[in-house]
């Protein structure tokens, strides 16, 4: 059968450096860190004080408090980025077959603050179970596609991906696959965590898995350094509106950009270890780009996973290098994690946002926070990194890469906009 091209029409993000895309996307660009201490909770007896959090998050212009009271602030942020990107697409559902449109969505730990907090009320209390009736609905990793499908009326398909740091990628490339296959004309898609609770810094300071580097907090957060620790927990959103291209071009709507390949693998290795050869990694990218139909020469950037992680880091280096080859050298390659911290089921739709615009845009953004005097012998700097300030750049082809605990690896490929 002859697959049908699939665009991006629209776009939507609440992130540790913006309250909307546009927002992210020049603090992306601009080198800014969303880093700083810790302000929803006292975190001073963690191990880690810090975290990427969401600025100023107010959800009363999109929904009534007795609404909010209904959500988890993962799936607040959900439904904010969801209309944000509908507005930016231009879509007017009153004219389209709801029946077609639909969401896919993913998160890697859904309501966590909800869930935690009736816990806490629990064991505080007298014994006796009495929990918000609301709880379960405002908990479970799928809640967030029902309540946006729910809130625009959308009666498409309507689910939920949950691969831990790889569960917005995923859920992006699932959405590719619906809409290529004719399943539907247009999906919101992307992902949303809000982790940065005593659970999740207590959790993850347990695993060992995040930077403690509580004096040097806003730039902590240092992919492809030798003093890397860690990554940064954060939290946030992104969506994008994927779209027929024949029924976006019916409509005569914007176009960001095309997106041509999804790659799936496993590393079948460890519950939170990469596999130190790289080896699901780099079947990812050789899937993807299979499934573009390209050749590696043929791809001009990538936004790693590029969490800041000792291990992480150095395996998806050689991973790309084993893929790449001498084409490496004339890439350019980044972490927008160095800005944002790791937004873990959020983390693949905000990076591919960020391809996304630098097709658009012609500008790579920074890696951050490193030092040349603070270089890992693992790793070959030979690469471009995009180290410390944006590249301006003309793309063609931008590949984004995101791998999360159980060894879930997702690889995206986006293809500059042209007709």
């Amino acid at each position: 059968m002859q697959l049908k091209r699939v665009v991006i029409t629209g776009l939507g993000a609440l992130t540790p450096v913006g309250n909307s895309a546009p927002e992210t996307w020049q603090a992306m660009i601009n080198g800014v860190s969303g880093i700083a201490p810790i302000t929803a909770f006292d975190a001073t007896k963690f191990k880690t004080h810090f975290a990427g959090e969401v600025k100023n998050f107010d959800p009363s212009p999109l929904m009534d408090r007795k609404e909010a009271r209904k959500m988890d602030r993962y799936s607040q942020f959900s439904v904010w980025v969801a209309n944000e990107a509908l507005q930016d697409s231009g879509l007017d559902l009153d004219k389209e077959d709801r029946s077609r449109v639909g969401v896919v969505w993913g998160s890697g730990m859904g309501g966590l603050q909800s869930t935690e907090e009736e816990i806490i009320d629990f064991a505080k209390g007298d014994g006796v179970p009495r929990f918000n009736p609301f709880m379960i609905p405002k908990a479970i990793p799928s809640i967030a596609a029902g309540q946006i499908s729910i809130r625009f009326g959308l009666g498409g398909p309507s689910f939920s991906v949950s691969t831990a740091c790889s569960s917005s990628s995923h859920a992006v490339g699932s959405a590719f696959d619906q809409i290529r296959l004719g399943h539907a004309d247009v999906l919101l898609t992307g992902g949303a965590d809000a982790d940065v609770t005593y659970t999740g810094i207590g959790g993850f300071n347990s695993l060992h898995a995040l930077s403690t580097n509580n004096e040097q907090a806003t730039t902590a957060s240092r992919p492809f350094s030798k003093s890397r620790d860690g990554f940064v927990l954060g939290e946030g959103a992104a969506c994008l509106i994927l779209e027929d291209y024949e029924h976006a071009k019916a409509r005569g709507a914007k176009i960001y950009a095309e997106i041509v390949g999804e790659g799936m693998t496993s590393d079948a290795y460890h519950m939170t270890a990469p596999d130190p050869e790289g080896k699901g990694a780099e079947r990812v990218m050789r899937l993807a780009l299979k499934d573009a139909g390209l050749q590696p020469e043929q791809i001009d950037f990538i936004n790693t996973h590029g969490t800041s992680t000792p291990l992480g880091d150095v395996t998806e280096v050689k991973a790309i290098q084993r893929v790449f080859g001498e084409h490496v050298y004339d890439m350019n390659l980044d972490s927008t994690k160095s800005m944002t911290g790791h937004l873990i089921g959020a983390t693949g739709a905000v990076e591919a946002i960020a391809c996304v615009m630098a097709l658009k845009d012609g500008i790579i953004p920074p890696t951050i926070n490193h030092d040349p005097d603070d270089e890992d012998e693992n790793i070959d700097y030979r690469i471009n990194f995009t180290f410390g300030k944006a590249q301006k750049r003309d793309i063609k082809y931008a590949l984004s890469n995101t791998f999360g605990f159980g060894g879930h690896n997702a690889c995206l490929v986006f293809k500059k906009w042209e007709e």
